[in-house]
């Protein structure tokens, strides 16, 4: 086995120049808005009575989001299509704006799936889920005896 020597320096013409055009291919607004994840965040939070679910989705209408539930997988849905449609103008380049994502959650056996209540505010979806009635944390004091 031989051990080749890696020269940092970057004189070489066809290495920097080789390296250039991926950098510009790569670096092009096409190529990064598409390589950045569009998955909204979420936040969970349990309470006493109810478990919580807040994700960050702005820009969107309430009627945008599907909400499903099957056995106990609650899942959001997203598909938002928008056309810039403008008569009269010749496009060298033109790009459509398309949304979607899926998100889903499994949801606990202590989870009420009868009682599930669902806002969209400030660009934040709250998914409210109630906990069944035995499920809720019942506190009292012992006695030490």
């Amino acid at each position: 086995m031989s051990l080749i020597k890696f020269n940092g320096n970057r004189s070489n013409s066809l290495t920097s120049g080789f390296n250039d055009v991926f950098e510009s291919i790569f670096n092009d607004s096409f190529f990064s808005d598409r390589m950045i994840s569009r998955v909204p965040a979420v936040n969970i939070s349990e309470t006493e009575d109810d478990y919580h679910i807040e994700m960050a989705a702005p820009g969107l209408q309430k009627d945008d989001f599907d909400i499903k539930l099957d056995r106990n997988m609650l899942t959001v849905s997203v598909e938002q299509q928008q056309q810039d449609v403008q008569k009269n103008r010749q496009f060298n380049r033109r790009e459509f704006s398309y949304t979607s994502f899926v998100r889903s959650f499994a949801l606990p056996e202590s989870a009420d799936d009868a009682q599930i209540e669902a806002s969209y505010t400030d660009g934040v979806l709250n998914i409210q889920v109630a906990k069944k009635e035995e499920a809720k944390q019942v506190t009292r004091k012992i006695e030490i005896t």
